[in-house]
């Protein structure tokens, strides 16, 4: 008994199949058949500078602890830690890159900064039996397949934007956003925070932003916002995750909720007016010069802009940039500058140039919407494609930076196919191959794939006002972005991903994730 004891346990076929089914695809792995069992004697260790491991340490017990039953101690020694994180000095695995090293004895996750042991621990969470993710305690052998797995993205930039202002949501789904992006390890949260149908953000020297243009949305329902306070809890949520906030004020455009707000900012505009008997276009509300606008709830887009002649436009902008840019630690501030159709053109450049002067005073780099590459931008300016490939170049050829979400392939705001009922098609019906199977280093020709920071999915919310609408739009197409992101091109490829991430609707059944079950892909 005392020798078969001590054989190496061989691992279960379930074991193995995990190994070989991690969404993004990493950079190598390789089994040796052996196992490793998770029990209740387990222990955790870290290495590295004192306290730069202690949230990751946190993040990984608490992410345990329901299923398992199990709390992790500490180790007395770290070499002795049933999982052990560590930091070490290897340049080849950059900010984020991670080797995961399992003997049936030890879990050792190593990378050369803390996000790269939490995308390790991520990796190490699909290793485990779907059970892990379940609220209670469950009987399960906590089994992981012996081997290495090495592992770095290829983008910096790999990120979500979802849309809070066509339809508001609240504090906890947000959190649950953040929570499903940085499980597929995204890093970025764009959040869209004011348009045409609601203002999301306080802006303590324009309180009524919030208060009336935050006060409805899409449809007339009550809208909401966020407090400042509320605001920094969601970027210090996102931190521990490594998930950084970009915030985005959209202007000079999309602006109705601000002119609703403060009359002074109208310049003279007609708004489309929802149940007029021809049309909204047909039938607009023309609101005088420096009175407020009615508030909107409609859809149509490209009425509304600022005027640049208006001195207090610009206090505004400052106003807004400046409270907004004291509360977000990350470098980036989003401007917008999407469809701006009755803004006039030398305006709209001019606007452009001034957002870039200001941005820049508020020691944060601009992102914008393609359709600022009309402005005299240069290396310090990102812009963000999603249409127009000739702005793209035009940005690339000024020297700006390339977020890429073309809209016919990771707007998750579009219908999967003509029958499901979520979502619109202007753009495109984007199933889950199409939205995998395109390549950022090439999306736009003639650029330098040196230009291109990475990749984002926006969600826009016309069409949904939950978190089950949200998740349904998401998945499983938001698990492509993420291995587009990720994954090297010569690792990727739709027969391979498709047959891995089939494999995880157990897993999201277990959250509780309402995913869109394509017939694209077979689900385990």
């Amino acid at each position: 008994m005392l020798v078969l004891g001590s054989c190496k346990k061989s691992a279960s076929p379930e074991a193995t199949a995990a190994f070989q089914n991690v969404v993004p695809a990493p950079v190598s792995a390789s089994t040796d058949g052996g196992a490793f069992f998770l029990t209740k004697d387990a222990t955790i260790g870290t290495e590295g500078p004192e306290g730069a491991l202690t949230g990751v340490a946190a993040y990984l017990t608490n992410l345990l602890k329901p299923a398992t039953g199990f709390e992790l101690t500490t180790a007395a020694k770290p070499a002795d830690a049933t999982i052990l994180l560590a930091l070490t000095d290897n340049a080849e695995l950059g900010e984020e890159g991670y080797v995961l090293s399992i003997s049936s004895e030890q879990i050792k996750i190593t990378a050369q900064k803390a996000a790269g042991v939490f995308y390790g621990i991520q990796t190490l969470r699909q290793l485990l039996p779907e059970a892990i993710e379940a609220k209670e305690v469950q009987s399960a052998s906590w089994e992981v397949a012996t081997g290495e797995i090495t592992d770095k993205p290829s983008y910096g930039w790999r990120g979500s934007m979802l849309d809070v202002a066509r339809h508001f949501f609240p504090m906890d789904n947000v959190k649950r956003y953040i929570d499903h992006i940085a499980m597929y390890k995204m890093n970025r949260l764009h959040l869209h925070l004011s348009d045409d149908q609601g203002w999301r953000i306080e802006i303590k020297s324009w309180p009524n932003l919030a208060l009336h243009g935050g006060s409805t949305e899409v449809g007339g329902d009550k809208g909401g916002y966020y407090t400042q306070e509320e605001y920094k809890e969601l970027i210090a949520y996102a931190q521990e995750r490594f998930i950084m906030i970009i915030p985005e004020i959209d202007m000079p455009g999309h602006i109705n909720s601000a002119l609703a707000s403060y009359g002074e900012l109208n310049g003279g505009t007609s708004v489309p007016m929802e149940g007029a008997p021809n049309g909204p276009k047909a039938n607009p509300l023309l609101v005088k010069d420096s009175q407020p606008t009615p508030l909107y709830t409609g859809m149509e887009v490209g009425f509304s802009t600022l005027r640049f002649e208006k001195e207090v436009t610009f206090k505004f902008i400052n106003d807004v940039v400046r409270e907004l840019s004291e509360i977000t630690p990350g470098p980036y501030f989003h401007v917008g500058g999407d469809e701006a159709h009755v803004t006039k053109k030398p305006d709209y450049i001019a606007f452009v140039n001034k957002f870039t002067e200001i941005v820049k005073a508020n020691n944060k780099i601009m992102i914008g919407w393609e359709e600022i590459a009309q402005g005299n931008i240069n290396e310090n300016v990102v812009a963000q494609h999603w249409a127009n490939p000739d702005y793209a170049r035009m940005a690339a050829e000024k020297g700006a930076s390339l977020i890429l979400s073309p809209s016919p392939k990771v707007y998750l705001d579009m219908q999967y196919d003509s029958l499901t009922k979520l979502g619109l098609h202007w753009a495109a019906y984007i199933e889950a191959d199409v939205a995998y199977n395109w390549d950022p280093a090439t999306q736009v020709e003639g650029v330098d794939a040196a230009q291109v920071l990475g990749v984002e999915a926006p969600l826009w919310s016309e069409t949904i006002d939950s978190m089950s609408d949200i998740e349904y739009l998401l998945f499983p197409r938001i698990t492509a972005v993420a291995e587009l992101g990720w994954t090297p091109s010569e690792k990727r490829g739709w027969e391979g991903y498709s047959a891995r991430i089939g494999s995880h609707g157990p897993r999201w059944n277990r959250l509780g994730i309402n995913y869109y079950p394509s017939k694209k892909i077979t689900w385990k």
